[in-house]
């Protein structure tokens, strides 16, 4: 099949409505058989749930073009099963893993030729989300729920490189304490977006965000986890009921532990730590990993020398290992790869 006439090198990080889209839908109590449509438009009441009480939950994941040729997804089973764990923490019917990873094949591909060619460093993201359409106005569940998933070519994150970002401590919380901030829900993001703007007004390129109880330990930026490096290697990541279970973070842990042989911590990181750390890093489905140069809280400037300017080494040596297995030059471990097509 030829691919679709898009310059795939000058590709954009955004949306482009493709032909085909999974829709399913939840009433009476279950899910229809659902499939592929070409409306890329929602239609829903005005008292919908989505509206009047944010139930919506979403993912994020990519399919790519290997150097075989194949198209391949990376690690969907893990987005199913925390859609599904969302879901249920928000009172919404979960949808079936199984029928995730039917509506992940199906939208790759019917819209296989919009997948970006391997080499051009872009990539088939997918989103698949999940509201509550049904009418509700007093503060419940509601009883009709839509699924959808579609997908768009988007390109590099970073164009012309990858260049280390600001960050500031933010002066906001991101969740409470037994609150949502171990879930994938879009009322979370909606939270994060004043931060993030008042960080940009100030010249940062985002924010860290201290837990809620203490603002002692470092948890996470309003969209994806920290990694830290020690000066002798390693890897350090936050631990904290309110962190999102980013698969990316994961899979680096994975990665490093099992494949590079590296030491690995999981275990709270206090702020106070922060200037022992030879090198830091933000992960996350869109960078993969993100080089931070410096943190700051209010007249102190905490720099990474490491990863200032630049990825720091072993920053780097955990990217190129996991863009190999996603695009099939290293060796994945089972299970990781799903093969589309």
């Amino acid at each position: 099949m030829a691919k679709a006439d898009i310059d795939w090198e000058h590709l954009e990080f955004s949306y482009r409505a493709l032909p085909q889209r999974y829709v399913a839908h939840y009433a009476d109590g279950k899910w229809d058989e659902g499939g592929l449509s070409s409306e890329a438009t929602v239609a829903i009441s005005e008292c919908a749930g989505i509206l009047q009480y944010c139930q919506e939950v979403f993912e994020g994941l990519k399919a790519y073009e290997t150097v075989d040729g194949h198209i391949v997804a990376f690690r969907p089973d893990l987005n199913a099963e925390r859609m599904y764990d969302s879901a249920a923490y928000l009172e919404m019917p979960s949808f079936p893993k199984e029928r995730f990873l039917t509506a992940v094949d199906a939208v790759v591909k019917a819209n296989r030729d919009y997948v970006p060619p391997y080499g051009s460093d872009a990539s088939l993201y997918l989103r698949p989300f999940m509201f509550a359409s049904g009418e509700v106005i007093g503060v419940k569940p509601a009883d009709a729920y839509e699924f959808r998933l579609f997908g768009t070519p988007v390109g590099a994150y970073f164009k012309g490189g990858v260049k280390s970002v600001r960050l500031c401590v933010s002066a906001f919380d991101r969740a409470a304490p037994h609150g949502t901030g171990h879930i994938k829900a879009g009322l979370n993001y909606a939270m994060s977006l004043h931060a993030y703007m008042t960080a940009h007004a100030a010249g940062f390129d985002e924010n860290m965000f201290l837990d809620a109880a203490t603002r002692t330990y470092v948890e996470e930026t309003g969209g994806a986890n920290f990694l830290f490096v020690t000066g002798d290697g390693t890897i350090v990541t936050p631990k904290s009921d309110s962190i999102l279970p980013s698969i990316t973070r994961r899979s680096l842990v994975h990665i490093a532990e099992h494949i590079l042989g590296m030491k690995v911590e999981h275990r709270p990181v206090p702020f106070a730590e922060l200037p022992s750390f030879a090198e830091c890093g933000l992960c996350g489905t869109a960078a993969v990993i993100s080089p931070v140069g410096s943190v700051t809280h209010g007249n102190r400037v905490i720099a990474f020398p490491d990863s200032s300017d630049h990825m720091g080494p072993v920053l780097q040596k955990l990217y190129d290992t996991l863009r190999g297995i996603q695009l099939g030059t290293v060796p994945a471990p089972e299970g990781w790869i799903r093969k589309i097509c």
